[in-house]
């Protein structure tokens, strides 16, 4: 893979970009501080506007490794994020990468993580040259899964007991992946 670092992605809606300093305000009051968003995350529902920042400030240090992928998912009619999708890991041998995502309540089922997460694969499919582009969801959020099924991610399985999230330890996930040879990946890679 060529690692191509957080470079800004359009859609006619969207604007994915890198996180600056700006959205630290947006994070906390969109999505960091609802529980609703965080149940099934890894961090916690942020307490206060600091903690965003210091959850951004972090991330902004790393965009100078080619290797850090993170977006802020801003709607172009709102200019401020509602979201974010990343890259949580990847391996440049197999040259597979997993996505990462969440978006604030009051845009949820509009399409906005569909649109966001379907950039994203055509970028890490054609620019960075990803063979295998991964996600999981936990078996109790299937609105995400929803997702990665409109993006063409193909279930591989359930494992049980394989993740853990706010929700409590041990929760069962569900893997899904789109390969560059699968057909549903021909529209990422404009063919």
């Amino acid at each position: 893979m060529k690692h191509c670092g957080t470079q800004p992605l359009n859609s006619q809606r969207l604007l994915l970009r890198p996180f600056c300093k700006e959205d630290a305000a947006p994070m906390f009051r969109n999505w960091g501080s609802n529980p609703n968003v965080t149940r099934f995350l890894r961090w916690p529902t942020q307490q206060d506007v600091q903690t965003a920042e210091t959850v951004i400030n972090s991330w902004i240090e790393k965009y100078s490794e080619p290797d850090w992928y993170q977006w802020a998912i801003v709607p172009k009619d709102l200019n401020e994020p509602i979201g974010s999708i990343s890259v949580v890991r990847y391996d440049d041998r197999t040259e597979s990468m997993e996505l990462g995502y969440c978006i604030g309540e009051n845009w949820w089922n509009q399409g906005y993580t569909s649109e966001a997460m379907e950039l994203v694969l055509a970028y890490l499919f054609q620019t960075v040259g990803a063979n295998r582009i991964a996600a999981r969801h936990d078996t109790e959020n299937p609105g995400s899964g929803a997702v990665m099924a409109h993006a063409g991610m193909r279930y591989e399985g359930l494992q049980r007991q394989a993740d853990w999230s706010n929700m409590g330890d041990h929760r069962d996930m569900v893997f899904r992946a789109i390969l560059r040879s699968d057909p549903e990946a021909k529209r990422y890679l404009g063919e």
